[in-house]
């Protein structure tokens, strides 16, 4: 069975191949028994991404692209060069900049920030074989999905640049840090489905089975990094050891973007800073505030510019609207958050603000010791809350939250990454 088909390298960690996860079906959830249960008399081949199925392997097999990833005009490229050149700012808007580098912001940012970190160096990568890998992080990312794209995973990979940056972690930084922070953060979300795991739960789907509920998406964006990795080969050159750590440590990154773990680990970072017990010499300590700025970069939305928060908002709304209207169509129940009729954008952000962003830039604020970058985006929080608030339908104005609520934490946690922002992240 093809969505059956994983790879297990020298390292023993199962990677999943490109090319393995065809088109999503869902003509079949219409065949319910009596008794509610989905598809038993004609199982569901609900399998990840038509995107594998019609582009693998196609750079590394010599077939040209349709459309050439860098034919800009050199206005464009002037444009996007000015850009980067201001890559560490917080207003820095990856709408435009994707415009500017026709699509291809990941890619080109990806490039940019292991050339100035000085990655491509110190690892002796190879530049082709580096924006080889990193085209097929990109093609792997559906652009028909309204939040889940490469974009936000450009957006999310700005974010880390400049939150690895901060004076209180930078110092301590390796290089192996930063490579790990800015791959983690570029690939977090490859081959989203545009649905969340609660569906592909109830749905059967493939994914569920093979991950066992758990941490459904987080776990098949870590395999999939895994396989182009080594299907790129970027890293074939590094000692048997040294890719094993990786291939463990990018796991251990991208899982911790969970939303379903996210008191897990806001208890304890609020444990550490309250113990002062933070070491960053150590190795541990270094990878748990990597885990921590990746969370923060993966729901930062709401603590961007009003303009670009708002667009980032209305996106990941549209993504559970369309997961709603897929659940209505089926004849299943409509998750939390995605019922357009029920669901406002006001309150779905009121809500993940409050009882997910705050809580979790409060005590990175902390760590930080109350940076001009920390300030700032706590500023921009504040500032979006209010401006969510005053658009709310007037019978909702006077709840706290927004119509929110506590449940509305847990349901947005379910929804992946963003409840409401980022949501995966507004």
């Amino acid at each position: 069975m093809l969505g059956d088909v994983r790879l297990r390298g020298q390292t023993g960690v199962p990677a999943e191949r490109r090319g393995s996860y065809p088109f999503i079906d869902f003509r079949p959830l219409n065949n319910t028994t009596h008794s509610g249960e989905i598809g038993t008399k004609k199982k569901v081949k609900r399998l990840l991404s038509f995107q594998r199925y019609f582009h693998a392997s196609r750079l590394l097999r010599g077939i040209v692209p349709q459309a050439p990833l860098h034919l800009l005009d050199e206005d464009y490229l002037g444009q996007a060069r000015h850009m980067l050149s201001k890559v560490g700012m917080w207003d820095f808007d990856i709408f435009l900049f994707d415009r500017l580098t026709n699509g291809n912001s990941l890619v080109t940012l990806l490039c940019h920030l292991f050339s100035t970190h000085g990655l491509i160096h110190h690892f002796k990568l190879d530049m082709v074989t580096l924006h080889r890998f990193l085209v097929m992080v990109q093609e792997d990312y559906h652009s028909q999905n309204p939040y889940h794209n490469a974009v936000h995973a450009a957006d999310v990979t700005q974010a880390m640049h400049c939150y690895l940056k901060e004076p209180k972690l930078a110092s301590f930084l390796t290089p192996l840090d930063i490579m790990l922070g800015l791959l983690a953060a570029a690939a977090h979300d490859v081959d989203h489905p545009g649905v969340n795991q609660p569906f592909l739960i109830k749905t059967n789907h493939h994914l569920a089975n093979l991950y066992q509920n758990m941490s459904v998406l987080e776990n098949h964006h870590w395999r999939s990094t895994i396989g182009m990795l080594r299907e790129s080969r970027l890293l074939a050159h590094l000692p048997k050891e040294m890719t094993q750590d990786i291939e463990q440590q990018l796991g251990s990154l991208i899982l911790a973007t969970d939303i379903n773990r996210q008191n897990e680990f806001l208890a304890r970072l609020r444990t550490h800073l309250h113990n002062k017990d933070l070491r960053l010499e150590d190795g541990r300590d270094r990878h748990f505030m990597l885990q921590i700025a990746l969370k923060c970069a993966d729901i930062c939305n709401p603590c961007r510019v009003w303009e670009m928060s708002k667009q980032w908002s209305e996106r990941v709304c549209e993504e559970f609207y369309r997961q709603g209207d897929l659940e209505q169509k089926f004849e299943l129940e409509i998750s939390p958050l995605c019922n357009q009729q029920k669901d406002s954008i006001p309150s779905i952000q009121i809500g993940f603000m409050t009882y997910i962003v705050e809580p979790l830039f409060r005590e990175w604020a902390r760590f930080t010791g109350n940076s001009t970058l920390s300030e700032n985006m706590l500023s921009h929080l504040a500032h979006n809350k209010a401006q969510w608030k005053s658009l709310l339908p007037k019978p909702h104005r006077g709840g706290s939250g927004g119509g929110g609520g506590p449940d509305l934490a847990g349901q947005g946690a379910e929804k992946e990454e963003q409840t409401g922002t980022r949501g995966d992240t507004p």
